[in-house]
């Protein structure tokens, strides 16, 4: 009896082992023709109508228009602006021209813009272009502007440039 118990939970492991060996090699696939996208999509400002350019300065109450090149090497999914205050002089991973900051201080009325795109099917290059009037009872001061793509797989770029509210 203790020798047939001892020989069920024998099989009973060798059967749970094969299971788990044969379930992790068929998940797994080494079929060379499937394309698996390992490329961010890009963003770039830098180009005659990118806008803004690092450390512009922007008026209250005047209309501007948003604009920058994003591309995949593949298929494109989605964008967004993003424009908050900086003044508690936070920093972004890829900003790289250090613009003049104002002192630190803390907002009272400051403008936030954050919004999201879809772009259309099938497109592996685009031009954004969002016109956005900077709203006039707004705190002016130190402000990022932050582009976001995201590609039709789920990989995310960003780019971010300091800009300046004015009067």
């Amino acid at each position: 009896m203790l020798l047939n118990k001892l020989f069920q939970k024998a099989s009973l492991t060798v059967c749970c082992t094969a299971i788990l060996v044969v379930g992790s090699i068929s998940s797994c696939s080494n079929d060379s023709s499937e394309d698996n996208d390992l490329t961010r999509p890009t963003i770039s400002l830098d180009y005659n109508n990118g806008f803004p350019q690092s450390c512009a300065q922007l008026q209250r109450g005047e209309t501007y228009t948003f604009k920058a090149m994003v591309s995949d090497n593949d298929e494109l999914a989605s964008y967004s602006l993003d424009i908050h205050n900086n003044f508690d002089h936070h920093t972004h991973d890829d900003q790289g021209v250090q613009c003049d900051l104002d002192a630190v201080k803390s907002a009272v009325n400051p403008f936030i813009y954050m919004e999201n795109f879809t772009i259309e099917s099938g497109l592996s290059s685009y031009e954004i272009e969002i016109t956005l009037t900077i709203p006039e009872a707004i705190d002016t001061g130190d402000y990022h502007c932050a582009y976001s793509v995201t590609d039709i797989t789920g990989w995310q770029s960003r780019t971010s440039v300091d800009i300046k509210i004015i009067e």
